[in-house]
């Protein structure tokens, strides 16, 4: 209705028919921190398998061997990616998967950060987990919360890491280590790809560009913990 040349949009679920619908009208689309499984449609993306790997193998080789994942739904791509990748450096650490137990969230928010937190603190003390990765900023916001309302010490006790590097990651209570995306060129080049097939359609040609992430260490991972 709007007339709009072209849509950056972040499907949450397989939206392929109503993206058809759309570019059967002649409405240029490129996916925004998607890949495109289809070659004739533009994407950009950032390798979150890799980001995964990047925060599991820094608190692997803190010495972490009890290690939580907080994330979910699993229907979402971005949170089945990152866990697929912290399984794959576990792997390459020559470790079993078992040693990362998977705590499932309804939601990438704090109050789910929140209630996964009080799950992990009612392990026993013994067997529970001394690092948490999170699938995003606002679950380990959520538990960091928790954790310091219930006088856990973050990181001597349970180490944490996000993912997104959001800005309050670096503000928290204990600057919070996250995987970082590089958020301005992800939409600078979106909004670069979609300006190029809606000017020029005769030259353009569709890419799925994906960005590599980078780990940025803070206090609540820092500590380098040794485990019998």
């Amino acid at each position: 209705e709007q007339r709009v040349q072209g849509v950056l949009i972040t499907p949450i679920d397989d939206a392929s028919q109503r993206l058809s619908q759309l570019r059967d009208r002649g409405v240029r689309v490129v996916l925004l921190d998607r890949r495109s499984a289809e070659a004739d449609l533009c994407s950009v993306s950032v390798d979150d398998r890799l980001g995964g790997e990047l925060a599991m193998r820094h608190l692997v080789e803190s010495g972490h061997r009890r290690i939580a994942f907080v994330g979910g739904p699993h229907r979402l791509e971005q949170v089945r990616d990152r866990y697929q990748g912290a399984i794959q450096a576990l792997t390459d650490a020559g470790l079993d998967e078992e040693n990362l137990r998977r705590y499932d969230t309804p939601a990438l928010t704090v109050a789910a950060g929140r209630d996964a937190a009080a799950r992990i603190l009612g392990q026993p003390r013994g067997s529970r987990a001394t690092a948490v990765f999170c699938a995003n900023d606002l679950l380990a916001l959520g538990v960091l919360q928790v954790l310091t309302r219930q006088q856990v010490r973050v990181p001597d006790e349970i180490a944490l890491v996000g993912y997104d590097d959001i800005d309050f990651a670096a503000a928290a209570a204990v600057p919070l280590s996250s995987v970082r995306q590089p958020r301005q060129r992800l939409g600078q080049t979106a909004a670069g790809l979609l300006l190029d097939e809606a000017n020029k359609p005769e030259t353009h040609e569709h890419q799925q560009v994906v960005f590599e992430p980078e780990l940025v260490v803070r206090e609540s991972s820092q500590r380098i913990l040794t485990e019998e």
